[in-house]
């Protein structure tokens, strides 16, 4: 099994999505510049917001839950980063981005 890599550098990163029903804020990554997600961080969200233009704000924790790479999500119940105390959560599996669609609130998307 590989070990998992650092979090990507915010450069790297090509959407992110809040998952209303898990309450995490997921950032999706391209690491090879290519547009096609590669590795995804999910950070549990500790406060939900809306700024004076009416666009999401979101107060999450430092560090991910979940990180999913190199088709294995991993869990990081400490969230304390990546270093090492991660564990295996599942195998073989496809990031689903699909199951992120758009919101809309006060006709704004999500």
């Amino acid at each position: 099994m590989n070990l998992l890599p650092l979090e990507p550098d915010l450069s790297t990163r090509i959407e992110e999505h809040y998952d209303h029903e898990a309450r995490l804020f997921l950032m999706l990554y391209s690491l090879h510049g290519n547009g096609k997600v590669d590795y995804v961080t999910g950070r549990l969200v500790q406060e939900y917001a809306r700024n004076s233009y009416g666009n999401p704000v979101y107060q999450t924790e430092a560090f991910p839950l979940f990180y999913w790479w190199n088709h294995t999500m991993w869990n990081d119940p400490e969230q304390d980063g990546v270093n090492g105390n991660e564990r295996v959560y599942r195998e073989n599996v496809e990031f689903d981005i699909s199951r992120y669609k758009p919101c809309a609130f006060n006709s704004q998307h999500c």
